[in-house]
């Protein structure tokens, strides 16, 4: 019920995100989400790949640091109030989110939501014992 996510730390400069992109896509990476932070001084890129073990391997060739997470993947209705319900039942069982963002599913009428969650296992817990639908794989 976890999928990895890859981070990617890099300076904020031109064409350092494309960079990024152009490795990827040479190994033969899709991508299924991202995400990127940053500061005046450099950004953290998030990413969920089909191939994470093939991806952080091109992006550590590539002399990219990298590091890996697991992170809940939530599948939801893509109507109004679905990501309250998710958001409602971590904040009943105080489970802190430390970072969320969403991703396009295939499904017709479905989103899907990428939670880092500070206590992964029970976030999980909560998931499952709700009901809820999580994707393992893009």
């Amino acid at each position: 019920m976890e999928i990895k996510q890859i981070s990617v730390f890099l300076e904020n400069t031109t064409g350092r995100l494309g960079e990024v992109t152009r490795v990827l896509a040479q190994a033969g990476i899709n991508l299924r989400a991202i995400s990127i932070a940053d500061t005046a001084d450099f950004g953290i890129l998030r990413l969920i790949v089909n191939n994470h073990e093939k991806a952080v391997q091109a992006l550590n060739d590539a002399g990219f640091t990298t590091r890996l997470s697991n992170v809940a993947a939530v599948e939801i209705d893509d109507i109004p109030g679905s990501l309250a319900k998710v958001m409602e039942l971590f904040q009943k069982s105080q489970v802190n989110i430390e970072y969320l963002y969403a991703s396009l599913e295939s499904k017709a009428g479905k989103a899907v939501v990428i939670f880092k969650l500070e206590d992964h296992d029970k976030g999980i817990r909560i998931i499952k014992d709700n009901g809820l639908s999580t994707v393992e794989s893009f």
